[in-house]
């Protein structure tokens, strides 16, 4: 491709007298509002000081709280002070102690089991009981999948708590899950206090 030469200044002479000499071949149109014309767009120069930085975010003091209650449940059992003789509990624990009355809750609601409960332990401890079984499942799987979690073993963690508070707190010394030969994580031991 050839550069194009610069015209001399005589060439451009003779241009502009012929151009002049031209007439324009389309009539002129009338005049139309033509858009103003848009202005540039300003360039705002950067600041030349630093922006601080941003204070760091401060933690809340809040207290560590923890949902999950299936883990808690067995180690607040197992680091519980024992409150009864230490050699009957640990033959209780081993299986060695034969309870002396049961009832099996599992397979009940919430609200048929808590009265039931109240009603067998208030009434084993009336009749002078000492150990008795209390039967609540280890709980089962579920199939349904609920858009809110339903926790394995209900009754399993809600008896402990029962246990626990008024009418029950009175009657009980000592509550720890049975030895494997009475049922083991599905069931509790619960030794009542001697009525007078």
């Amino acid at each position: 491709m050839s550069r194009r030469r610069k015209l001399t200044q005589d060439e451009l002479n003779l241009w502009r007298r012929v151009a002049d000499t031209t007439e324009k071949l389309a009539p002129a149109k009338a005049d139309v509002d033509l858009p103003p014309e848009m202005p540039k767009p300003q360039i705002i120069p950067t600041p030349k000081t630093p922006i601080p930085a941003l204070p760091q975010r401060q933690k809340p003091y809040a207290p560590a709280i923890s949902f999950d209650l299936a883990d808690q449940l067995e180690h607040r059992l197992e680091t519980a002070p024992i409150r009864m003789d230490h050699k009957a509990f640990k033959r209780m624990k081993r299986g060695k102690l034969k309870p002396e009355g049961r009832i099996d809750l599992h397979g009940m609601t919430l609200d048929r089991a808590h009265p039931a409960l109240i009603r067998f332990i208030l009434t084993s401890a009336a009749s002078g009981k000492r150990l008795v079984l209390v039967i609540t499942g280890k709980g089962k799987d579920r199939d349904d999948y609920d858009p809110i979690p339903t926790r394995r073993g209900v009754l399993r963690h809600q008896v402990p708590h029962w246990m626990t508070i008024p009418p029950l707190v009175s009657h009980i010394i000592q509550f720890t899950p049975a030895h494997i030969s009475h049922g083991g994580e599905g069931a509790y031991y619960v030794y009542l206090k001697r009525q007078r």
